[in-house]
């Protein structure tokens, strides 16, 4: 029986990409980028439903503020889900810990930097504790830090009892609820009346920052033949971002200048971010999660590595505690109820996937900002607490189920 040979491609003529190749980039793109576009979203979808309100400057820098704590929660959420674990016990930690802060503070009278700097160690110690178990004797970390959530929230009822304890030092309330001063004044918006200089100078700084930052990242990945996007949807891109940064900027400079949480979050953003693209410990983590087996053969110090990841987990939950207790200047037995289950959401919702080895601070924050996002249209737009709950579950599998079939899709593409 003859057969007849596929027709090849003249010379002259590029061939087609293969559909596999199509499909694993499309998912990719989808992986990478999708998280942003249900972001804008869902905020064009709440701002037409509240006419507006939720983009208001008050509104907006009420967002960033009430929602701090839980996105310091997500980064370091993201970083253990990235590993391959999760932690269950942050919220019972941000009890303990903000207990432990106003004991120190309101009943001992001690200087509030030197509360601060215990309380972080304390929070180091408690991640120790748990990393200790997870990592050296080998016990799941679901029930490590479910131990830990019961363990830490009983602690608190010792400490604190059922009453709350309060007021914090006014440096601790501006801290966690506070702006910065008008440094250089108001500047005129036309239309949009004043706002503050600073804010505004600090919006620019942004801008150019992650400006220079992606060509830079481009360059370097069109240096080793990777593929980029074309030239004029890498500019669409940058100006978007450009948009969203100063339209933020500007809101916030409007109101009361720049929330001193959002100084806090932004360094913590940009530190975690250095190290894990930059950072052999960075990198470690993305290989444990990947494949740890593979990370053990390759020579990581794997158990270390988990170990400083809870030990890093403990201390953002103090810092949380600190900023929650500030905000509402007192420390309560029931503080940080749920927050685990938000800063998990936040890192799944973000990107993370179930399985470990993928997931960016970026997104963990994006994320937390889509829950921020509906909890505020939600609370604006006057619906009951259960209906709240009910799209903040259906978003979270909806995440979840996108990482699924994204995965199944590049996996049947090759």
């Amino acid at each position: 029986m003859s057969s007849v040979a596929p027709a090849r491609p003249d010379k002259g003529e590029a061939s087609p990409p293969s559909r596999g190749v199509t499909d694993r980039i499309f998912s990719v793109n989808l992986r990478q980028s999708g998280i942003y576009v249900a972001f804008a979203l869902i905020v064009a979808l709440f701002a037409v439903l509240t006419h507006g309100n939720l983009l208001s400057p008050e509104n907006m820098s009420n967002v960033l503020v009430q929602n701090s704590y839980v996105l310091i929660l997500a980064i370091g959420m993201i970083l253990i889900i990235i590993a391959g674990h999760i932690d269950l016990s942050v919220g019972s930690v941000v009890a303990v810990t903000g207990g432990l802060s106003a004991v120190l503070m309101v009943n001992h009278h001690m200087p509030w930097p030197l509360a601060v700097i215990l309380t972080l160690v304390a929070g180091a110690i408690i991640g120790a504790w748990q990393g200790y178990w997870i990592a050296y004797f080998e016990i799941p970390a679901f029930i490590v830090t479910l131990a830990g959530m019961l363990i830490f929230r009983a602690l608190t009822l010792t400490v604190l009892g059922n009453q709350g304890i309060g007021p914090f030092p006014d440096q601790v309330r501006t801290f966690a609820n506070g702006f910065l001063p008008g440094y250089f004044g108001n500047v005129g918006l036309g239309p949009l009346g004043g706002g503050d200089l600073f804010t505004l100078i600090v919006g620019v700084i942004a801008v150019v920052g992650i400006v220079l930052t992606q060509w830079r990242a481009r360059q370097g990945r069109a240096g080793y033949g990777q593929k980029v996007d074309a030239l004029p949807l890498f500019i669409v891109k940058m100006a978007l971002a450009a948009f969203v940064v100063m339209f933020i900027a500007v809101q916030l400079s409007r109101f009361k200048n720049m929330p001193v949480v959002l100084i806090v979050l932004t360094v913590l953003v940009l530190g975690y971010t250095l190290v894990t693209t930059r950072a052999i410990f960075g990198r470690h983590i993305y290989a444990i999660g990947g494949n740890l087996q593979a990370a053990r053969l390759s020579g990581i110090k794997t158990k270390s590595v988990v170990f400083w990841l809870f030990v890093n987990m403990g201390v953002l939950a103090a810092l949380a505690g600190v900023i929650f207790a500030g905000r509402l200047n007192q420390a309560g037995p029931t503080a940080g109820t749920s927050f685990e289950l938000d800063s998990i959401a936040a890192a799944f919702i973000g990107g993370a996937a179930v399985q470990g080895g993928v997931g960016k601070v970026v997104g963990a924050i994006t994320g937390g900002l889509i829950m921020a996002v509906i909890n505020n249209g939600m609370s604006l737009l006057g619906a009951p607490s259960e209906r709240v709950m009910l799209i903040k579950g259906l978003v979270l599998l909806a995440a979840v189920a996108f990482d699924v079939w994204a995965k199944r899709r590049a996996g049947t593409s090759r």
